[in-house]
């Protein structure tokens, strides 16, 4: 018995030699088409769904326990330390997730953050902000003494947290707009995927996640 592939390209020479006989060619096609049709028909559906690319996890939802993590962190001044999730315990934990320093989306959002420091995130008393991207503790700091942000910054190269947090993009190798709030329980309180850095909203409605997870204790 003759296999598919060996009567697909007997079909195909048939069409070629059949191009100037109207009828015959016609026939030839629609015999192809056929054939192919039942080849897709009869690939399992179980291999279909294995060659399609499996979605990039979502990270966690409210509710959930935070993924924990190690990760170095700097400020405007000081030397880059690690710094654990279960370290925090007991305060409120904004994770905020951007893709490049010095961007002007990135920039504009940092720039919020700091001018709006004492408002959202009570000057740092018992509220900890961890701005997180994927690039070097170095450039991290450069950038934060060069615009006196205040908060620390997370180096987070090859995207070992932005994949616990469903934030890095293999693709690119960045980090996306992700933020989340943590509860002194260690528990997702908020959750903003993206975080919109250039809606008003978005800052009202992370000042009131965190007045209600810092109020809790």
């Amino acid at each position: 018995m003759r296999s598919t592939s060996h009567l697909r390209v007997v079909l195909t020479e048939q069409i070629i030699a059949n191009a100037f006989n109207p009828i015959r060619h016609m026939h030839t096609v629609r015999t192809l088409a056929a054939l192919t049709v039942a080849t897709l028909l009869a690939i399992p559906a179980a291999a279909r769904a294995q060659a399609a690319p499996s979605a990039a996890p979502a990270g966690p939802e409210v509710g959930q326990m935070a993924p924990a993590f190690t990760i170095n962190v700097i400020g405007k001044e000081g030397a880059a330390k690690p710094l654990t999730l279960a370290s925090l315990r007991g305060q409120t934990v904004v994770l905020a997730f951007f893709p490049r320093v010095r961007t002007s989306g990135c920039t504009t959002q940092m720039e919020s953050y700091r001018d709006k420091y004492a408002e959202l995130f009570r000057s740092g008393r018992k509220v900890t902000l961890i701005a997180i991207s994927t690039d070097a503790s170095a450039d991290q700091q450069a950038w934060a003494k060069d615009a006196n942000f205040p908060m620390l910054f997370g180096s987070d190269v090859g995207g070992p947290v932005g994949s616990l947090y469903g934030a890095f993009m293999s693709g690119n190798g960045i980090d996306n707009r992700y933020l989340y709030v943590i509860d002194p329980d260690g528990k997702v309180s908020y959750a903003a995927k993206p975080f919109k850095q250039m809606v008003e909203t978005a800052y009202t409605d992370l000042g009131a996640a965190i007045a209600k997870s810092a109020g809790a204790r």
